[in-house]
Protein backbone atom coordinates (compact mmCIF):
# COMPACT_ATOMS: atom_id res chain seq x y z
CA UNK A 1 0.00 0.00 0.00
CA UNK A 2 1.48 3.82 -0.63
CA UNK A 3 1.06 5.31 2.54
CA UNK A 4 -0.26 8.98 2.38
CA UNK A 5 -1.53 9.58 6.11
CA UNK A 6 1.37 7.98 7.95
CA UNK A 7 4.92 6.98 7.38
CA UNK A 8 6.47 3.38 7.73
CA UNK A 9 10.27 2.90 8.38
CA UNK A 10 12.68 0.52 10.18
CA UNK A 11 15.75 1.80 11.64
CA UNK A 12 17.76 -0.33 14.72
CA UNK A 13 15.79 -3.15 14.46
CA UNK A 14 12.55 -1.03 15.46
CA UNK A 15 9.51 -0.82 12.74
CA UNK A 16 8.02 2.65 13.68
CA UNK A 17 4.76 4.10 12.39
CA UNK A 18 4.60 8.25 12.11
CA UNK A 19 1.08 9.46 11.72
CA UNK A 20 1.36 12.21 9.70
CA UNK A 21 -1.67 14.45 8.72
CA UNK A 22 -1.36 17.18 10.80
CA UNK A 23 -4.35 19.08 8.86
CA UNK A 24 -7.03 17.54 11.19
CA UNK A 25 -4.49 16.61 14.34
CA UNK A 26 -4.55 12.75 12.54
CA UNK A 27 -7.90 12.03 13.04
CA UNK A 28 -8.95 8.63 11.86
CA UNK A 29 -11.04 8.85 9.40
CA UNK A 30 -10.98 5.43 6.55
CA UNK A 31 -8.31 6.18 5.19
CA UNK A 32 -6.18 6.60 8.29
CA UNK A 33 -7.97 3.21 9.73
CA UNK A 34 -7.06 1.56 6.42
CA UNK A 35 -3.15 2.38 5.86
CA UNK A 36 -2.89 1.94 10.13
CA UNK A 37 -4.34 -1.56 9.38
CA UNK A 38 -1.73 -1.84 6.53
CA UNK A 39 1.07 -0.31 8.09
CA UNK A 40 0.49 -3.00 11.88
CA UNK A 41 0.13 -5.91 9.07
CA UNK A 42 3.71 -5.01 7.41
CA UNK A 43 5.40 -4.42 10.37
CA UNK A 44 3.94 -7.84 11.72
CA UNK A 45 5.54 -9.65 9.19
CA UNK A 46 8.61 -7.57 9.16
CA UNK A 47 11.50 -9.44 9.27
CA UNK A 48 13.86 -6.57 9.71
CA UNK A 49 11.22 -5.53 13.10
CA UNK A 50 11.70 -7.05 16.75
CA UNK A 51 9.71 -4.55 17.57
CA UNK A 52 6.76 -1.52 16.55
CA UNK A 53 6.82 2.08 17.50
CA UNK A 54 3.38 4.18 16.92
CA UNK A 55 3.86 8.00 17.07
CA UNK A 56 2.54 10.96 15.52
CA UNK A 57 4.23 13.63 13.73
CA UNK A 58 2.34 17.06 14.27
CA UNK A 59 1.33 18.82 18.01
CA UNK A 60 -1.43 16.06 18.67
CA UNK A 61 -0.84 11.86 18.43
CA UNK A 62 -4.45 12.05 17.51
CA UNK A 63 -7.64 14.20 17.88
CA UNK A 64 -9.78 11.12 17.06
CA UNK A 65 -12.42 10.88 14.50
CA UNK A 66 -12.83 13.43 11.83
CA UNK A 67 -15.60 15.64 12.89
CA UNK A 68 -15.23 18.31 10.58
CA UNK A 69 -16.26 15.79 8.10
CA UNK A 70 -19.27 14.39 9.23
CA UNK A 71 -20.33 18.03 10.10
CA UNK A 72 -20.10 18.62 6.33
CA UNK A 73 -22.06 15.75 5.48
CA UNK A 74 -25.07 16.99 8.03
CA UNK A 75 -24.93 20.39 6.57
CA UNK A 76 -25.44 19.16 3.32
CA UNK A 77 -28.08 16.57 4.29
CA UNK A 78 -26.21 13.48 3.53
CA UNK A 79 -26.88 9.83 5.74
CA UNK A 80 -24.24 9.24 7.93
CA UNK A 81 -22.75 5.74 8.47
CA UNK A 82 -20.20 5.09 10.67
CA UNK A 83 -20.14 0.93 10.24
CA UNK A 84 -17.40 0.94 8.47
CA UNK A 85 -14.82 3.53 9.79
CA UNK A 86 -16.34 1.42 13.15
CA UNK A 87 -15.66 -1.64 12.01
CA UNK A 88 -11.88 -1.30 10.68
CA UNK A 89 -10.93 1.02 13.97
CA UNK A 90 -11.51 -2.73 15.45
CA UNK A 91 -9.45 -3.99 13.62
CA UNK A 92 -6.60 -1.40 14.22
CA UNK A 93 -6.60 -1.93 18.23
CA UNK A 94 -7.00 -5.96 17.96
CA UNK A 95 -4.05 -5.90 15.38
CA UNK A 96 -1.62 -4.66 18.03
CA UNK A 97 -2.95 -6.15 20.43
CA UNK A 98 -2.78 -9.37 18.86
CA UNK A 99 0.90 -8.84 17.29
CA UNK A 100 3.52 -11.30 18.48
CA UNK A 101 5.79 -7.86 18.72
CA UNK A 102 6.31 -5.78 21.39
CA UNK A 103 4.12 -2.09 20.72
CA UNK A 104 5.08 1.35 22.60
CA UNK A 105 3.00 4.41 21.77
CA UNK A 106 4.85 7.59 21.96
CA UNK A 107 1.96 10.33 23.11
CA UNK A 108 2.67 13.53 22.46
CA UNK A 109 -0.72 16.41 22.70
CA UNK A 110 -3.83 15.13 22.41
CA UNK A 111 -4.72 11.52 22.45
CA UNK A 112 -8.94 12.08 22.02
CA UNK A 113 -11.76 10.33 20.99
CA UNK A 114 -10.25 7.25 19.08
CA UNK A 115 -6.89 8.45 19.79
CA UNK A 116 -7.08 7.21 23.38
CA UNK A 117 -7.63 3.82 22.68
CA UNK A 118 -5.17 3.84 19.69
CA UNK A 119 -3.02 4.52 22.43
CA UNK A 120 -4.45 1.87 25.36
CA UNK A 121 -3.66 -0.56 22.43
CA UNK A 122 0.26 -0.53 22.67
CA UNK A 123 2.02 -2.57 25.31
CA UNK A 124 3.61 0.33 26.69
CA UNK A 125 2.70 3.94 26.66
CA UNK A 126 5.45 6.67 26.83
CA UNK A 127 3.87 10.31 27.10
CA UNK A 128 5.44 13.79 27.12
CA UNK A 129 4.69 16.21 30.10
CA UNK A 130 2.09 17.43 28.01
CA UNK A 131 -0.27 14.59 26.77
CA UNK A 132 -4.04 14.72 27.39
CA UNK A 133 -5.86 11.16 27.15
CA UNK A 134 -9.89 11.98 26.56
CA UNK A 135 -12.62 9.98 26.06
CA UNK A 136 -14.29 12.63 24.09
CA UNK A 137 -17.45 10.39 22.31
CA UNK A 138 -20.01 11.24 24.93
CA UNK A 139 -19.35 15.21 24.21
CA UNK A 140 -20.99 14.13 20.60
CA UNK A 141 -23.93 11.59 22.23
CA UNK A 142 -21.46 8.74 21.09
CA UNK A 143 -20.02 6.25 22.82
CA UNK A 144 -16.28 4.92 22.62
CA UNK A 145 -15.62 3.10 20.01
CA UNK A 146 -12.05 1.86 19.08
CA UNK A 147 -12.27 -0.69 21.79
CA UNK A 148 -12.62 2.72 23.87
CA UNK A 149 -14.35 0.91 26.83
CA UNK A 150 -13.60 -2.42 26.93
CA UNK A 151 -9.59 -1.62 26.93
CA UNK A 152 -9.91 1.27 29.91
CA UNK A 153 -11.85 -1.05 31.83
CA UNK A 154 -9.32 -3.65 31.54
CA UNK A 155 -6.75 -1.38 32.76
CA UNK A 156 -7.92 0.88 35.16
CA UNK A 157 -11.46 -1.02 36.70
CA UNK A 158 -14.85 -0.61 35.49
CA UNK A 159 -15.56 2.08 37.56
CA UNK A 160 -12.87 4.77 36.98
CA UNK A 161 -13.28 3.51 32.57
CA UNK A 162 -16.99 4.23 33.79
CA UNK A 163 -16.07 7.70 35.16
CA UNK A 164 -14.20 8.77 32.00
CA UNK A 165 -16.29 7.34 29.65
CA UNK A 166 -19.57 9.25 30.48
CA UNK A 167 -17.66 12.53 31.79
CA UNK A 168 -15.12 12.84 28.69
CA UNK A 169 -12.71 14.82 31.39
CA UNK A 170 -8.94 15.00 29.74
CA UNK A 171 -6.38 12.66 31.80
CA UNK A 172 -3.26 14.14 32.51
CA UNK A 173 0.28 12.18 31.39
CA UNK A 174 0.89 12.21 35.26
CA UNK A 175 -2.41 11.24 36.24
CA UNK A 176 -2.49 7.84 33.58
CA UNK A 177 0.64 7.02 34.90
CA UNK A 178 -0.89 6.84 38.45
CA UNK A 179 -3.50 5.05 36.95
CA UNK A 180 -1.32 2.41 35.49
CA UNK A 181 -2.06 2.91 31.97
CA UNK A 182 1.15 5.18 31.34
CA UNK A 183 4.55 3.31 31.37
CA UNK A 184 6.40 6.25 31.77
CA UNK A 185 6.00 10.12 31.02
CA UNK A 186 9.08 12.83 30.32
CA UNK A 187 9.59 16.44 28.82
CA UNK A 188 8.67 16.39 25.19
CA UNK A 189 12.23 17.33 24.41
CA UNK A 190 13.37 13.93 25.71
CA UNK A 191 10.26 11.54 23.98
CA UNK A 192 11.80 10.44 21.23
CA UNK A 193 14.90 9.19 23.48
CA UNK A 194 12.84 7.48 25.53
CA UNK A 195 10.98 5.48 23.57
CA UNK A 196 14.04 5.04 21.22
CA UNK A 197 15.82 3.66 24.92
CA UNK A 198 13.03 1.41 25.96
CA UNK A 199 12.26 -0.08 21.76
CA UNK A 200 15.90 -1.05 22.46
CA UNK A 201 15.83 -2.53 25.51
CA UNK A 202 12.93 -5.20 23.82
CA UNK A 203 15.16 -5.51 20.70
CA UNK A 204 18.00 -6.90 22.59
CA UNK A 205 15.89 -9.04 24.79
CA UNK A 206 14.23 -12.80 24.31
CA UNK A 207 11.92 -12.44 21.75
CA UNK A 208 10.45 -15.62 21.35
CA UNK A 209 9.53 -15.42 25.10
CA UNK A 210 7.66 -11.62 24.51
CA UNK A 211 5.83 -13.49 21.54
CA UNK A 212 4.82 -16.00 23.78
CA UNK A 213 3.93 -13.33 26.91
CA UNK A 214 2.00 -11.43 24.06
CA UNK A 215 0.19 -15.02 23.55
CA UNK A 216 -0.62 -15.70 27.11
CA UNK A 217 -1.73 -11.97 27.59
CA UNK A 218 -4.04 -11.71 24.82
CA UNK A 219 -5.65 -15.09 25.94
CA UNK A 220 -5.78 -14.18 29.65
CA UNK A 221 -7.35 -10.77 29.15
CA UNK A 222 -8.45 -10.30 25.25
CA UNK A 223 -10.04 -13.74 24.45
CA UNK A 224 -13.25 -12.09 23.70
CA UNK A 225 -12.11 -9.01 22.53
CA UNK A 226 -13.20 -9.27 18.50
CA UNK A 227 -16.74 -10.43 20.05
CA UNK A 228 -17.14 -7.38 21.93
CA UNK A 229 -16.18 -5.21 19.14
CA UNK A 230 -18.33 -7.17 16.63
CA UNK A 231 -21.21 -7.73 18.58
CA UNK A 232 -21.40 -4.69 20.96
CA UNK A 233 -19.55 -2.23 20.41
CA UNK A 234 -19.95 -1.98 16.38
CA UNK A 235 -24.14 -2.12 17.50
CA UNK A 236 -24.76 0.24 20.05
CA UNK A 237 -22.37 2.99 18.13
CA UNK A 238 -24.58 2.42 15.12
CA UNK A 239 -27.30 3.33 17.11
CA UNK A 240 -26.18 6.38 18.67
CA UNK A 241 -24.67 7.77 15.41
CA UNK A 242 -28.32 8.01 13.93
CA UNK A 243 -29.68 9.61 16.75
CA UNK A 244 -30.66 13.48 16.96
CA UNK A 245 -27.68 14.02 19.78
CA UNK A 246 -25.24 13.32 17.89
CA UNK A 247 -26.05 15.32 15.34
CA UNK A 248 -26.50 18.33 17.71
CA UNK A 249 -23.15 17.06 19.71
CA UNK A 250 -21.38 17.66 15.92
CA UNK A 251 -22.18 20.58 15.24
CA UNK A 252 -21.71 22.16 18.52
CA UNK A 253 -18.24 20.93 18.28
CA UNK A 254 -17.69 22.52 15.12
CA UNK A 255 -19.56 25.66 16.10
CA UNK A 256 -18.08 26.08 19.38
CA UNK A 257 -20.57 25.49 21.47
CA UNK A 258 -22.46 24.06 24.15
CA UNK A 259 -24.41 21.27 22.69
CA UNK A 260 -28.33 20.81 23.95
CA UNK A 261 -29.22 17.41 23.84
CA UNK A 262 -32.53 16.36 24.20
CA UNK A 263 -31.90 12.21 24.95
CA UNK A 264 -33.11 10.87 21.57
Amino acid sequence: MEYQKLHYAVADSVATITMDFPKNLNAIDEQMADELIAAIDQAEHDAAAKVIVLKSAGRAFSAGGDIGYFYKLIQAGGEINMDGLINKVGKVTNGLKASSKIVIAEVNGAAAGAGFPLALSADFVVAAENAKFIMAFINLGLVPDTGGTYLLAKEIGEKRAMEMCATGRPVTAQEGKDLGFVYEVVPLEQLDEATNKLAQKFVRGPLVAYKNVKKQMYAAAFSDYVHYLDDVENPTQHECSNTTDFVEGCKAFMEKRKAEFQGK
